[in-house]
């Protein structure tokens, strides 16, 4: 409003204008009269303006400026072109945008009455230097210049262009610069550094000078680092307090200062190869440091075509799908089970895997784009290409139109994850599918062979039984391996009793389309332990015999990583560290590690911290995690299985507590009586402390979840006693075991 009433003197003496407005239309003589009268549009000596605080300038409370967004907003090019329609004023009265030509107003203005102010009738209010309008008629004390930057935003130098070379000068002059602050412990760790190893250094104390703020920013620009302290070496860029301790730690920091060794500078702090679950907590965590991280992730198709977004197999092609799929199955169990509870429908009840599928898939498409989204607010530069390890140091990278990028980093972190495993035999590739390609299967899988005794062909197997379709599971030897096999076949039963077939001792051998289509029909021939074939007809072969590592065609062997000879995963220490010291690996590649997201979340965020936080050195432990597989009984394990501990303690150090129950909600249903299972596995030598949890039945993964906790602590069954458990519900079971193996008593049991 100020503004504009200097510009209308301006005006009225003839003076030339920066903007030249546009005509107005004719008015009629009414609405001249009214726009006249109106307080806002008289002329005023600017005199009265400055002292008279009742002027109607003063009286009106002033309007926020229309354009106070951030520099990378979009609102903000849509109020300095006019876009945005909204922020106009829906009067005849043009808006400050508008009266000021379309420019953005970043000024602070003399408060009314304070000191004394003039202007001179000689030259008008607005100069040009640079590119930019600079108000230049408001003088006295108090008053403050304003900046008006012009609408070609393109010249519009940075504010700390100004002091960059001044920047410059202090970094080339002196040996070592701490650019700091007096109140900023880190700086102040860094300083006493330098003290304490007699080391000379220039201190400037970016909050005790006027312009510090100017200072940071032409530090951000020339680094990249936004944070104090920030310190150079000989000129070289060496970073924050951070990498001051961490090279002083390891024996560098004397070479650099006594110019034995440079300082290498990198694009990137840190490069993350992989976009999956672990990858993106890494990358995340480590730019909350302040630190430059990269991520590549590139979906290399599956052998049926089929791709997905960022996220990696968890959020694509894993748990995120698999759950919800598993969900559609149990509510078609809920739906029978309702009418035993008074529930009355029409017996018609059908499935849609299309509107299934599509649903499963929009909600994935919102979680790959949330992953973008937070990679972005994180400062994360995110590149969807295939990248290969050059050096130890150096990723060259290609995009899908073959453009190629490379960049260094100081540290790189394999999170590539694995893929599913195909068998090596006739029409595999060309007529199978795998867990890549089920969850967008953009027709219902018909009859359907499961091939394999994995967590993932049982779980599939039980929802996609659970549909309604003709399911089938070919099993070389044993359910489920790794895990408890009590559990194992309990599960195994329970599927038999729901729909579900096995063929036993058996393994593919060739498959052959016999007729194309959506779906197809496939001549499937197998061959058991004992010799014989057997030949069966499917609509879909789903191959789910394991997975392997992704960890070849990486560059791995450009910088001698080390990999298992027979799993070929990467051989890895405590740290996730490689045989190459600055090269890490994460998740399901690295060896001996649990196959599971949450894992890979939790060690990719425990790495960041380890390698850029100076108070983080904890390592993930990979003891007592809970999971759960989500077949049609689900079943929750945590710590050893029964074989395992026998074998590692043996029998006369182990006690068995275990229990079958049936959950309130099957009674009123007539399920079975005695199918749900719990098992304690304690440590006779150790006051029973509890090494293995187990239970099948409904909502296994929310009750394993909580007693998760407590094996972490080291839980007893003593506690469990002493626990008193919630009636009625499935977990209270755990409270009352008295049985135990070794007794030989049933396990069975009836009424409540």
């Amino acid at each position: 409003m100020f503004i504009r009433r200097i510009r209308k003197l301006s005006r009225q003496e003839g003076k030339p204008q920066q903007n030249k407005q546009p005509q107005p239309q004719p008015q009629s003589q009414q609405q001249q009269q009214q726009k006249q009268q109106h307080p806002s549009n008289q002329i005023y000596n600017l005199d009265d303006i400055i002292t008279n605080t009742s002027s109607p300038l003063f009286l009106r409370k002033p309007r926020p400026f229309p354009l106070g967004f951030p520099e990378n907003d979009s609102r903000r090019d849509d109020r300095i072109s006019g876009k945005n329609q909204k922020a106009k004023r829906k009067t005849s009265l043009p808006t400050k945008a508008d009266r000021l030509g379309g420019s953005s107003i970043k000024t602070s203005l003399p408060n009314p009455g304070v000191g004394q102010y003039s202007t001179s009738s000689s030259s008008p209010p607005f100069s040009t230097e640079g590119g930019k309008q600079k108000l230049t008629s408001i003088q006295g004390k108090g008053a403050s210049t304003g900046w008006f930057p012009s609408q070609n935003k393109s010249i519009m130098p940075p504010i700390s262009e100004s002091v960059t070379p001044e920047i410059k000068r202090i970094i080339e002059t002196n040996a070592v610069v701490v650019f700091s602050k007096t109140t900023c412990p880190f700086c102040t760790k860094a300083k006493e550094l330098f003290k304490s190893l007699n080391v000379e250094f220039k201190a400037l104390e970016l909050n005790t000078l006027e312009n510090g703020q100017e200072y940071q920013s032409a530090l951000k620009d020339l680094t990249g680092q936004g944070t104090v302290p920030n310190i150079f070496i000989h000129g070289q860029h060496l970073g924050g307090s951070d990498k001051l301790l961490k090279m002083h730690s390891e024996n560098k920091l004397s070479d650099v200062i006594s110019k034995k060794t440079v300082i290498k500078n990198y694009d990137n702090d840190l490069i993350v190869i992989g976009g999956g679950s672990g990858g993106l907590a890494l990358a995340k965590e480590a730019a909350s440091f302040g630190k430059k991280v990269s991520l590549f992730d590139f979906v290399t198709p599956s052998p049926p075509g089929t791709t997905w977004g960022l996220g990696g197999t968890c959020v694509n092609v894993g748990c995120i799908p698999k759950k919800l799929m598993h969900r559609a199955s149990i509510l078609g169990e809920d739906m029978s089970d309702a009418r035993n509870f008074g529930w009355e429908f029409s017996e018609k009840v059908s499935h849609n895997w299309k509107s299934m599928k599509d649903n499963v898939q929009d909600h994935i498409g919102s979680l790959n784009w949330g992953y973008r989204v937070a990679l972005k607010d994180k400062n994360v530069n995110y590149v969807n290409a295939y990248a290969e390890i050059i050096d130890k140091n150096t990723i060259r990278a290609v995009k899908k139109n073959k453009q190629e990028v490379k960049m260094t980093s100081e540290y790189i972190c394999i999170a590539t994850g694995e893929r599913p495993r195909y068998p090596d035999i006739p029409g595999a590739r060309e007529y199978c599918i795998t867990s890549d390609d089920l969850f967008s299967l953009p027709y219902s899988p018909g009859k359907t062979l499961c091939v394999g005794a994995s967590y993932v062909s049982l779980e599939c197997a039980g929802f996609l039984a659970g549909m309604g379709l003709d399911t089938t599971v070919m099993v070389r030897s044993i359910l489920l391996r790794g895990f408890d096999q009590q559990c194992a076949e309990i599960i195994g039963k329970h599927m038999e009793k729901n729909h579900v077939k096995f063929i036993r001792g058996a393994v593919p051998i060739k498959i052959e389309q016999l007729q194309a289509g959506s779906p197809g029909t496939y001549k499937v021939t197998a061959k058991t332990t004992d010799g014989e074939e057997i030949v069966g007809e499917y609509n879909t072969i789903l191959l789910a015999i394991g997975r392997d590592p992704c960890t070849s065609n990486i560059g791995l062997e450009n910088i001698g990583v080390k990999l298992d000879e027979k799993s070929k995963r990467v051989i890895v220490n405590a740290a996730e560290q490689t045989n190459v010291e600055n090269v890490f690996a994460i998740g399901d590649i690295g060896e001996g590690r649990p196959e599971l997201t949450p894992v890979a979340i939790q060690a990719g965020k425990m790495l960041a911290r380890r390698l850029f936080s100076s108070k983080e050195k904890k390592m993930m432990d990979y003891t007592n995690v809970a999971t759960t597989v989500f077949t049609p009984l689900e079943y929750g394990s945590i710590g050893y299985s029964e074989e395992a501990a026998l074998e590692a303690f043996g029998e006369d150090n182990i006690e068995v507590y275990h229990s079958y129950y049936q959950p309130l909600e099957w009674t009123v249903a007539h399920k079975d009586e005695n199918t749900c299972y719990a098992k304690l596995i304690c440590r006779k030598d150790q006051d029973e402390k509890v090494i293995g949890f187990h239970v099948l039945g409904p909502n296994a993964g929310e009750v394993t979840q909580g007693y998760a906790v407590a094996m972490k602590k080291g839980v007893t069954k003593e506690d469990f006693d002493d626990t008193v458990g919630i009636h009625p519900t499935n977990s209270e079971v755990f409270t009352t075991l008295k049985i135990t193996k070794r007794s030989g008593e049933t396990a069975e049991v009836t009424g409540c």
